[in-house]
């Protein structure tokens, strides 16, 4: 057994039952952002329960009834004001998406409160996932300044379609989860009190059946998304262009100050050609 706590130290763990494991997002009174050292453990243990094989499925959640707020804004302070910061959390970013890609175990994800930014990259690339009536899903990069990078433009028109994506993504309009189930967004949507218990459920079944035909079965449907690779790479490189400009200043303020940015008018030409 790979000892997971001791390598990703940022993540909780459990095994509630052979073969399923259990990855906790828990940051108390933080609606469990992302700092640091959780997006780096986030990124990097997909790689390491690819090797673990006392893990066949494993399921995604977030503590306290709510998934995730995304990165939190000491985070993105760092990313914007230091070259070096940003380029490991580019190349952290990066790996994320493409290890939950390519990680050979079935991923099912129960989502509850705001499921937002990196936390919504696992949530919404999980091979299942779930959310609780009243989730709200929300990409929110371009209401603080940001192109929608992170994972959007690998998977949103491919599970909801051009049209709806482009609305939530342009908007950051939140997605409840029955409206989530409704578009196509999530492959599920449960009563919030039975939300863990479907998600376990969901997951034991997946552990009970054929290692290498599920397995497969991933690995040929996630080509559609690594046929998007270079969709997702050109979204990546212009969100984290937006961390060098003066909208994601403005954005992270207003977050901090709870009121609207006002952004400059005009700008840069937005056609990165």
């Amino acid at each position: 057994m790979v000892d997971l706590a001791a390598e990703f130290p940022s993540l909780s763990f459990d095994r509630p039952e052979d073969g399923i494991l259990v990855i906790t997002l828990r940051a108390p009174g933080r609606l469990n952002a992302l700092d640091a050292a959780m997006h780096g453990d986030l990124a990097a243990v997909w790689p390491a329960i690819d090797r673990d094989l006392d893990t066949r499925a494993v399921v995604v959640r977030g503590a306290g009834g709510t998934f995730s707020s995304g990165g939190d804004l000491d985070l993105i302070d760092d990313i914007i004001g230091d070259f070096e910061t940003r380029a490991r959390v580019l190349r952290e970013t990066r790996d994320l998406v493409y290890n939950v890609i390519n990680c050979s175990k079935p991923t099912v994800s129960a989502m509850d409160g705001v499921a937002v930014g990196a936390g919504l990259v696992v949530g919404l690339l999980a091979d299942v996932s779930i959310a609780a009536r009243s989730a709200r899903l929300i990409d929110g990069h371009t209401r603080i300044g940001l192109a929608a990078g992170d994972h959007a433009a690998i998977i949103w028109p491919l599970l909801c379609g051009m049209a709806k994506a482009r609305y939530h993504l342009l908007t950051c309009e939140p997605v409840s989860g029955e409206e989530a189930e409704r578009i196509g967004l999530v492959s599920l949507c449960v009563p919030d009190d039975e939300l863990h218990e479907r998600a376990l459920a969901v997951a034991r079944r997946l552990a009970a059946g054929s290692a290498t035909a599920i397995s497969w079965t991933k690995y040929a449907l996630n080509s559609w998304l690594r046929l998007a690779g270079p969709i997702y790479d050109s979204s990546l490189a212009l969100e984290f262009l937006g961390f060098t400009g003066p909208d994601v200043v403005e954005g992270v303020a207003a977050r901090r100050e709870k009121r609207a940015p006002r952004f400059p008018a005009g700008g840069a030409n937005p056609a990165p050609g």
